[in-house]
């Protein structure tokens, strides 16, 4: 099973939440995201455990439990539907002014 794991401590490195995991079962793998430009943890990762009764009981337990002072967020994770991711795009939603080749400066009798 897949299991979401939020509002980590962003001091907490993939060995400790290991640890924090394998206390309820064998752990397949543990991933915390980073920001790709920096490195820095996002504050949340995923923990995979083979045995799913292992994984439910890890869940049940350390949802709402605290790490470093910090209250985590930890439940099964559900794959994200295709077609919600939106694309990045800065013209959504029609034009915001700024320079447009429509206008006729002419007309304002200047010259």
């Amino acid at each position: 099973m897949n299991i979401f794991v939020g509002s980590l401590p962003f001091s907490v490195e993939e060995a400790d939440l290991r640890g924090y995991f394998e206390e309820y079962g064998t752990v397949e793998s543990v991933k915390i995201i980073s920001d790709k430009f920096t490195g820095r943890s996002k504050g949340f990762g995923f923990v995979e455990m083979a045995n799913d009764a292992e994984a439910q009981k890890a869940i049940d337990e350390l949802n709402g439990g605290t790490i470093e002072g910090r209250k985590i967020v930890v439940n099964k994770s559900e794959p994200k539907p295709e077609g919600e991711r939106r694309s990045f795009d800065r013209n959504a939603g029609g034009s915001r002014g700024g320079f447009s080749n429509d206008r006729d400066n002419n007309s304002r009798g200047r010259y």
